[in-house]
């Protein structure tokens, strides 16, 4: 594989969920044609999407993998074990397989596949479908150099790509992956503190978006550290530092740890029963 024109490689999907069609999404913008993809689902419940943006769909998991120089296996963790059983005798050693289930380790992976195979362990998060994800890769026993730069290429138009160790992914998974439905719980909430006070309920809501959004690119676009950035907004006796306390006596904070927490554990414990499954 050519890590210098990804817009030549062949991909495919195992999986047609809201990964893959985020992935699938972020890979378009980045100038790979639609010709390019093929995602595999056993229903057609969620392939009509992929079919409105020029990819080719199929049934057949077999299909999705053959001729492909890479292959994302976006299915339920549960369901790994099965889809690399059947798709077993189509690998080969010139692919990547790049798994997005949440837990499933390396080693896993690895076990599943053929010996030679390239296995590379991915985390993105649904903003990928509006090229604003948050995604975090680790590198299988055989993977190179070469695979980490292919790899960095193809998901640009994903947004932020990182590489780090696995022992961060089941953390990445449970910060930015679970962690996106966590900011709407906050935008939802926000916007109902507005319609409380009297304002109008699309305004609210459109309102609090931008604020997400705003707050968020703030955020990035800075390099400042979010306490830096919260005094700034904060005036001595004024609205903010009444409503941050307010927040504070609540547990706001607490509560967002304990749910990074709560959903980094369960990603492991999804991990473990991916591994049972494939010893049985």
């Amino acid at each position: 594989m050519d890590s210098g024109d990804v817009t030549q490689l062949k991909i495919g999907f195992i999986g047609a969920g809201n990964m893959a069609f985020g992935i699938a999404k972020g890979i378009l913008s980045w100038k790979v044609p639609a010709g390019n993809l093929k995602v595999s689902a056993p229903s057609d419940t969620n392939l009509q999407r992929f079919q409105e943006v020029g990819v080719a769909v199929t049934h057949s998991n077999v299909e999705a993998v053959c001729g492909s120089d890479v292959v994302f296996v976006a299915v339920k963790p549960h369901l790994v074990p099965v889809v690399l059983s059947e798709v077993f005798g189509s690998v080969t050693k010139d692919q990547m397989i790049v798994s997005v289930a949440a837990g499933v380790t390396l080693a896993t992976l690895e076990e599943l596949l053929p010996e030679a195979s390239v296995a590379v362990r991915l985390m993105p998060n649904l903003p990928c479908v509006v090229q604003e994800g948050a995604l975090l890769f680790s590198l299988g026993s055989k993977a190179k150099r070469e695979h980490s730069v292919l790899l960095r290429s193809l998901l640009q138009g994903c947004g932020l790509v990182e590489e780090g160790p696995e022992a961060w992914i089941d953390v990445h998974t449970g910060s930015s992956g679970s962690g996106v439905a966590f900011v709407y719980l906050f935008a939802e909430a926000l916007a109902e503190g507005s319609v409380k006070m009297g304002m109008p309920s699309a305004l609210a809501h459109s309102l609090a978006a931008q604020t997400v959004l705003g707050a968020g690119r703030l955020l990035r676009d800075s390099g400042k550290h979010p306490a830096q950035l919260r005094s700034e907004v904060c005036t001595p006796g004024g609205t903010t530092i009444y409503g941050l306390h307010t927040l504070e006596r609540g547990g706001v904070r607490a509560a967002t740890i304990s749910a990074v927490e709560s959903a980094t554990d369960r990603a492991r414990e999804l991990g473990l029963k991916s591994a049972t499954a494939k010893r049985n």
